[in-house]
């Protein structure tokens, strides 16, 4: 719990309190994917990649812009992390905080994941998604968060007085991505970045703010489906929690692989292009 305040409230407390939220990124002016170019595309396709992403682990994958991804629960309830990276430029990658911004604390069909800056761009447009009927339950719980950051060794450390635990999504994204690129582990290590929580059911308390898990929806033929905007450098961590029901970062829950697909279209959807980068000049208000 968090401590009692310490400053009494003023007189107009309640006005304050009561004053109507306004939505810090308007987003009717953001330009929004036809789903319906995407879909049309999705049946007519070729099964190019399948990687499996073994329990408490982490692998890899690519997907060419054009393609599709999903991401299949196959034998258990179980969550992923997900980092995305353009395939050419490992500085280009997933921004979580910017698409929470623009598309919500959790994702579905239609929405978009962002990249960071300078590019701010779209990577990827989900395109399907078989949990969209969980829509958020009475706890304020809903499902693919892009809140949370990854379990990593250094808090389970802070909470734990020192323990020490190598198989957190953090460390597993880490391995995956040092193996995959060639780069050493501490230099692969700046690149892993705060996640899509992927199938992941989360949420926060009411009475204190607090980001909290639950056991995920998810069974086995489950999947969340996404095109790749630009070429996508993928890299998924079958999380130590499992379902996330109880724990994480830990030896002892039920884990589960998840199963990666990329598809190739036979055709690109009806009017689709790479999105362009950013268009901000850089300047930051100084005369070059």
């Amino acid at each position: 719990m968090k401590p009692q305040p310490l400053t009494s409230a003023p007189s107009d407390a309640e006005s304050r309190k009561a004053v109507a939220p306004v939505v810090c990124y308007p987003v009717e002016r953001l330009p929004r994917p036809d789903l319906g170019a995407y879909r049309a595309v999705r049946e007519d396709w070729t099964l190019v990649e399948r990687v499996t992403v073994p329990a408490r682990e982490a692998a890899c994958f690519h997907a060419p812009a054009g393609h599709f991804v999903r991401i299949l629960s196959v034998e258990g309830p179980q969550v992923g992390d997900l980092n995305l990276f353009n395939a050419a430029d490992l500085t280009e990658r997933f921004y979580s905080g910017k698409t929470r911004a623009l598309c919500g604390t959790h994702v579905g069909p239609g929405d978009q994941l962002f990249s960071s800056f300078p590019t701010l761009r779209p990577m990827a447009t989900i395109t399907h998604d078989t949990l969209d009927w969980y829509g958020f339950d009475a706890f304020g719980g809903g499902v693919h968060d892009v809140i949370g950051t990854r379990c990593d060794p250094y808090t389970h450390s802070l909470l734990s007085d020192g323990g020490i635990y190598h198989h957190c999504c953090h460390s597993n994204l880490t391995r995956a991505l040092a193996e995959e690129t060639g780069l050493p582990l501490p230099e692969a290590e700046r690149h892993v970045h705060d996640v899509l929580n992927v199938f992941m059911c989360t949420g926060f308390t009411r009475d204190t703010g607090q980001y909290f898990m639950k056991a995920s929806p998810v069974r086995p033929g489950d999947y969340l489906e996404f095109f790749a905007e630009i070429d996508l450098l993928g890299c998924m961590s079958a999380c130590p929690g499992g379902d996330c029901s109880t724990v994480h970062s830990s030896d002892v829950a039920a884990c589960y692989p998840l199963l990666v697909e990329v598809y190739k279209p036979a055709r690109l959807p009806a009017g689709w292009a790479p999105p362009a980068v950013n268009r901000y000049d850089r300047t930051h208000g100084t005369a070059l």
